[in-house]
């Protein structure tokens, strides 16, 4: 049941990615966070995308724009690998944060008019196009998806929709296939990944040789619109959906220590965001004695003798240093000591 409602997603998403320029792996990537562990997320969506690449390649062949995919292309795939690379080492979830923050910031797109979106289109130098291919690269390598993060690039070149399609798909196909090969390389796949990005592959197929009977009755400014609106729509929920799934797995929330301050509990810490006109912005955390400079932990030792119970927290002072905080406790009543690292 969950493949046939992921087959019916997909078509859905690649038409909505071949109308507004792309977009239909942040679509995917909140359902496929539900399925599957994150590390096996990107794995699952290159095998549909390499299909779906592969299919509008087939259909729109005669409008890929080579002069980008020549510059394009080289720099995207080391890139790629060393995406694919980190994510054995970083989680996906955090870059996909900065994804959705980046996609909401098209918002004032929407409100433009043709005439002004229009002067603005025009050719990129060619350094522009190397950078935008190690970027795409890079970030496709660590989450799997490309689509709508680098959409306002080919908005703004000047391309006409049928050649935004293909010459996506040009630029991207050989990112998906080194990608396939360096999760199966470092074995960030399994099963069930290969069975849900199959189900996927065949929608993005079906998808791509029906949309070319729909794309020709959309006119260039309907496109246009619909490119920046998707982006905006798919930041938001990809916000959304990200944001939840980092609370489960990090295990965040907030909560009151006997402080009355206000704690952000992230993994297996704790943090206390704290700002005043004085001091401005500070970072704390509890820490343990050992934790401790040399010279404090001999100051410790000896308060101990004085007081019941200490308890310690770290504050980082953000452009002023550090200092440890000493919550002194005797007979119930607190004293509060802080030094300077």
């Amino acid at each position: 049941m969950k493949i046939l409602l992921l087959l019916f997603a997909t078509i859905v998403a690649f038409w909505i990615s071949a109308l507004c320029g792309g977009g239909a792996s942040l679509i995917l990537i909140p359902a496929l966070n539900l399925v599957l562990a994150p590390a096996l997320v990107p794995f699952a969506l290159t095998v549909g995308t390499f299909s779906s690449a592969a299919s509008r390649i087939a259909v729109f062949k005669e409008h890929i724009e080579w002069k980008i995919f020549v510059w394009f292309v080289p720099f995207s795939i080391p890139a790629v690998i060393l995406g694919a690379w980190l994510m054995k080492f970083v989680n996906p979830l955090y870059l996909e944060i900065f994804i959705a923050l980046f996609l909401l910031g098209n918002v004032t797109e929407l409100f433009r008019g043709a005439k002004k979106q229009h002067n603005e289109e025009k050719p990129h130098p060619k350094y522009v196009l190397a950078l935008v291919g190690f970027l795409a690269g890079f970030v496709s390598g660590v989450t799997g998806a490309i689509g709508l993060l680098f959409n306002r690039f080919y908005l703004r070149y000047g391309l006409t929709k049928e050649q935004i399609v293909a010459t996506r798909a040009a630029n991207e196909i050989f990112l998906h296939l080194v990608k396939l090969v360096v999760y199966l390389l470092l074995g960030l796949y399994s099963q069930e990944a290969i069975y849900f990005g199959l189900a996927i592959a065949v929608g993005a197929v079906i998808s791509s040789y029906s949309i070319k009977f729909i794309l020709p009755h959309i006119s260039e400014f309907v496109f246009r619109k619909l490119g920046y609106g998707a982006m905006v729509v798919s930041g938001a929920f990809l916000l959304v959906s990200t944001a939840q799934s980092i609370i489960r797995e990090d295990k965040f929330s907030l909560s009151t220590n006997r402080y009355n301050e206000t704690v952000m509990n992230w993994r297996e810490s704790s943090f206390v965001l704290e700002f005043s006109i004085g001091d401005g912005l500070e970072i704390e955390r509890q820490i343990t004695p050992d934790e401790l400079p040399e010279h404090l932990l001999s100051k410790y030792n000896r308060l101990l003798l004085s007081y019941d119970e200490i308890f310690l927290e770290i504050v980082h002072k953000i452009g002023s240093g550090k200092a440890y905080e000493f919550y002194c406790y005797k007979d119930q009543q607190l004293t509060k000591l802080e030094f300077e690292d």
